[in-house]
This record gives structure tokens, C-alpha cells and sequence, in this order.
């Protein structure tokens, strides 16, 4: 019997390390800006999450970073 496989079986291990790189070369930048902006490091995580992303990416270009109150 031929088995129906969603994507032809591509989500073996190594889809998933790629995943798993491409998520930590992202994060890590977005965790040191947020750490910089005086935010919390682990908002960066939320740049994983689709739309999510977006609204993240616009609330740190425009709101008021913490970091720069205090040396005001």
C-alpha cells in the first residue's frame, strides 16, 4: 500500500535542525536589541510568531525605549 504523506515526507530531522538554526539566527540579534531598548531579552522569542512579528517590530521602532529615559 502507498503511503499519503503531507509534503512527501520532508519534515525529517534535518528540516527541523534547519528550523531550529534559522530560529536562533533570528532570535539572537532581536533578544540583544530588546536587551539594549531595556525591554526584556525574551520578547525577543515573539519575532517567531507570524503577525506577531509585525506589531513587535513596530512597537520597538516607535515606542519610547526605557534605556533611553533613564539617561535622559
Amino acid at each position: 500500500m502507498m503511503e499519503n504523506h503531507m509534503f512527501g515526507g520532508a519534515m525529517g530531522a534535518g528540516h527541523w535542525l534547519w528550523m531550529l538554526f534559522v530560529a536562533v539566527i533570528v532570535v539572537i540579534p532581536v533578544w540583544r536589541i530588546c536587551q539594549r531598548a531595556g525591554y526584556p531579552g525574551i520578547l525577543g522569542v515573539l519575532i517567531l510568531i507570524p503577525l506577531v512579528n509585525l506589531v513587535f517590530l513596530y512597537f520597538l521602532a516607535f515606542a519610547d525605549w526605557p534605556s533611553k529615559k533613564s539617561s535622559d
